[in-house]
């Protein structure tokens, strides 16, 4: 509870500055809101493409920190940083460049007069993707060292700039969008330079910035590629239930909009799951004192919690917009489309922090490989069922049904797969899931 506390501020902090950008642009115009849903699939949705990132540090900085190597550490983190700093240059030239025709290719032409708009928001974000790349390899070096409340003050500052620089800029000065996005790029640039002198002060430089080796760069590969995969199912996926909603007209897309928001507002609240069964299970499956009947117990426990924590969520998340749709739009027609996805949308979310506690926990046995083919069946299996509701015409409820079909699949075949009598859980045999095997594979 101590590391798992704070790190569900982590989790919070970025779901809750595109929120805020919602509640604030949503009191003002109904096709700025709309406009927000495809500029944050290219802002929000496509940095989670970077996770590998973070995965790979907090695994490679935690196995050296164990055998206490810390010039080991240091190189670990210098080559990362490079990079995380490389992967955010060219992410910032992408916006630049290509940012107003991917916006039109997914918004499709008839909703062109969202793009100036969405546009305007894109490019002001853009310039802060190499600190949040940078930001998010020193987080990840912090949580590789147990350390959550070093990260949670940078982004507990980050999301109060946030909040304020909206209600200025938007409800003040009348920026619209623009403001939002400046508030927002701003709060990244500081949470960056905030994770960076966190680290600083445990005994590192974080200014420190090597370029790998060609060998460095296979390591990061084989311990990132699954995770990479994964994550591009999942960007994917929420991507094309956007793009289908989209093709649904202004009012439509402006209640996607929101309720994708609240999701990931509350989703990430089965995050610290995942992180404790990544932090306490590699004891359990490979230390000297191990131990499967423990690993199992806590794999119980996690997931008890995640049920009821999902009943929690999942209920208090539909009552926000169906008790409270004005804090969210004034525009009745926005209001209507968002109640219609408030069944669905309990079923998708309570079922989002079990997910969480098992998909941490085939992590935490680099159970690597079966997690990234998982993901691409649940994938390939949702986004089939969600191009036939949509082609039978169950408008945005029937998104939001494949979004229940994405979350169940990932449900079942990562608990099937645990309680296998030959899964991580249960099987004396740790050859299987080696990194060298794996490097193999």
């Amino acid at each position: 509870m101590k590391f798992s506390g704070p790190a569900i501020g982590l989790w919070i902090c970025g779901p809750l500055m595109s929120l805020i950008d919602t509640v604030v642009i949503g009191q003002g115009s109904s096709l700025e809101l709309a406009a927000l849903g495809p500029a944050t699939v290219l802002c929000d949705y496509l940095s989670y493409v970077f996770m590998f990132l973070s995965i790979a540090t907090s695994n490679m900085v935690a196995t050296s920190l164990a055998k206490q190597d810390k010039d080991e550490v240091q190189h670990q983190i210098s080559i990362l940083l490079f990079v995380g700093l490389t992967c955010g240059v060219a992410m910032l030239f992408f916006t630049r460049l290509l940012g107003a025709w991917a916006l039109t290719a997914f918004t499709g032409p008839q909703n062109v007069h969202m793009i100036p708009a969405a546009n305007s928001y894109v490019q002001i974000r853009g310039l802060a993707w190499p600190a949040v790349l940078v930001g998010w390899v020193a987080q990840s070096a912090s949580l590789g060292m147990k350390d959550s409340w070093g990260p949670l003050k940078a982004l507990a500052v980050a999301s109060a700039v946030n909040g304020i620089g909206d209600i200025v800029l938007c409800t003040f000065l009348g920026y619209g969008i623009a403001g939002a996005a400046w508030a927002t790029m701003v709060s990244q640039v500081i949470a960056g330079y905030m994770m960076i002198e966190a680290l600083n002060n445990k005994g590192y430089n974080a200014y420190a910035i090597s370029v790998p080796s060609p060998s460095e760069l296979m390591e990061i590969f084989m311990l990132a590629a699954p995770v990479f995969v994964t994550m591009m199912s999942k960007v994917a996926f929420y991507a094309l239930i956007v793009y289908f909603a989209t093709s649904m007209g202004t009012h439509t897309v402006a209640a996607h909009q929101v309720m994708s928001q609240l999701y990931s507002m509350f989703a990430v609240f089965g995050e610290p799951l995942s992180q404790t069964a990544q932090s306490f299970m590699p004891e359990l499956m490979y230390g000297v004192n191990r131990s499967l009947v423990k690993a199992r117990a806590l794999l119980k426990s996690l997931l008890i919690i995640g049920a009821l924590s999902g009943l929690i969520l999942g209920s208090t998340g539909a009552f926000v917009p169906l008790v409270f749709p004005k804090m969210f739009s004034p525009d009745p027609l926005v209001i209507t489309e968002m109640r219609r996805v408030l069944i669905p949308f309990f079923f998708a979310l309570c079922i989002t922090s079990c997910v969480h506690s098992l998909e941490g926990t085939l992590l935490a046995g680099r159970d690597l490989k079966f997690i990234s083919l998982s993901m691409c069946g649940c994938f390939s299996l949702a986004a089939l069922f969600l191009m036939l509701v949509s082609s039978r015409g169950y408008g945005l409820p029937g998104c939001w049904c494949a979004l229940i079909v994405f979350q169940w699949s990932r449900f079942i075949m990562a608990l099937r797969r645990l309680l296998s009598p030959d899964g991580i859980l249960y099987s004396e045999d740790l050859t299987p899931h080696r990194m060298e095997k794996l490097r193999a594979a």
